[in-house]
């Protein structure tokens, strides 16, 4: 396979992007990371009334991780010839269906076995979303497209997660799952309705997956992936440890946040309007600006100004890292877009797990500010691997 093969699935260029479309798969993204981390904040009351610890409760965001590591490659496989628009309709009508099982679910067993298709919904979503996207704005703005896509993980961030803390002051934890499960379900119909039919690539297959490892620089490039989300996981994981050098109260801490979300939403609007442009650049520019943001954090102990400028300009570029990843794959693999948004997620995910396990080791036995020097070794590495990795397409 060459990497000049063209995507059955990009659509002509247009005048002007479907924009209602790209708004569906914006809501889509926020409802779904939405509903993954909406245990985060009502995880007392969860346990409480289920009788067990906060940390079995917590376990309902766990697991959608490692079913998104395992689903992201499979779904493809599993419906190979499926209109990938019915495909992501499906998926968040699972989603919704999810949601409203854990509110009305009596023991946690059963949430969890409804949150595994939240997290197959979630990583499906993610998997087809690059060539969706292709097919609504073509290749030539396809950076621009993915910047909708991604924009709802930042609008879940700022406003998702506390959106759902907020409910859970007024409402009962179950009351805010039914409202998410309502507002998924008409997302999903949405979708129906909304988005161009998507026929699939064809006949997906594992081989698929690996003839796309083997185009020049995919696997140097997601090895860099790997490592550049590993080292932002790994110091966002434990920020709250490392605000402790600062010496900010619980007031503070929740506008430090604040400040990473609107960064990110920011980064996924800026990257996203110049990723076509300029993705040569940014290759090696988003990445590197995570390390350097989370060294500043390291060296500036007691400085308040300092490590909120460093949280902002952490949050803004890892922003715009998936546009910058996706519009990279898309040039490298223009022609295996569902096996290359896969492995997308396939390193997300995996990045993230080992982030879950390593990073609590490096916190326990060396302390926050040797977690914090390894976590910016291995995102700046990741960018320079991935900014080396192939060749970018104008």
């Amino acid at each position: 396979m060459t990497d000049t093969a063209t995507t059955p699935t990009h659509s002509p260029t247009r005048d002007r992007l479907n924009y209602a479309a790209l708004i569906v798969m914006t809501m889509t993204s926020f409802v779904l990371v939405t509903a993954e981390f909406l245990p985060n904040g009502l995880l007392t009351e969860m346990a409480t009334e289920l009788g067990v610890t906060p940390g079995q409760a917590g376990q309902t965001v766990t697991v959608t991780a490692f079913v998104g590591l395992i689903a992201a490659p499979t779904i493809g496989l599993i419906v190979p010839k499926m209109d990938r628009r019915t495909l992501l309709t499906l998926l968040a009508a699972a989603a919704a269906v999810s949601n409203l099982v854990v509110a009305v679910a009596p023991e946690l067993w059963m949430i969890l076995i409804s949150r595994f298709f939240l997290g197959a919904a979630l990583s499906g979503f993610w998997g087809m979303s690059l060539a969706v996207a292709a097919r609504i704005a073509g290749p030539e703005r396809l950076g621009r497209a993915v910047m909708f896509t991604t924009a709802g993980v930042s609008l879940a961030t700022v406003a998702g997660v506390p959106l759902g803390v907020m409910l859970a002051a007024v409402a009962d934890w179950r009351a805010v799952f039914v409202a998410a499960a309502i507002v998924t379900a008409a997302v999903a119909i949405a979708l129906r309705w909304i988005l161009p039919p998507v026929p699939a690539e064809g006949a997906p297959r594992i081989a698929l997956l690996l003839d796309t490892l083997r185009r020049p620089g995919i696997a140097a490039g997601l090895a860099g992936h790997v490592l550049t989300v590993f080292g932002h996981v790994t110091a966002y994981t434990y920020i709250r440890i490392a605000l402790e050098r600062v010496e900010v109260d619980a007031a503070g801490v929740v506008t430090l946040l604040a400040l990473f979300g609107v960064g990110g939403l920011a980064g996924n609007l800026i990257v996203g309007a110049i990723v076509d442009r300029h993705l040569g650049v940014l290759r090696a520019a988003v990445p590197l600006t995570v390390a350097v943001a989370i060294a500043i954090t390291l060296a500036a102990p007691g400085s308040v100004p300092v490590f909120a400028a460093a949280v902002v300009v952490w949050g803004t570029a890892f922003g715009g890292w998936l546009i910058v990843l996706n519009a990279w794959i898309a040039r490298q693999a223009p022609g295996a877009l569902e096996p290359g948004g896969a492995l997308v997620v396939v390193g997300f995910q995996l990045a993230i797990v080992l982030a879950a396990g390593i990073g609590g080791l490096l916190v326990d036995s060396a302390g926050i500010v040797w977690t914090y020097a390894i976590a910016a070794i291995c995102t700046a590495a990741g960018g320079v691997l991935f900014s080396l990795a192939g060749r970018s397409r104008r």
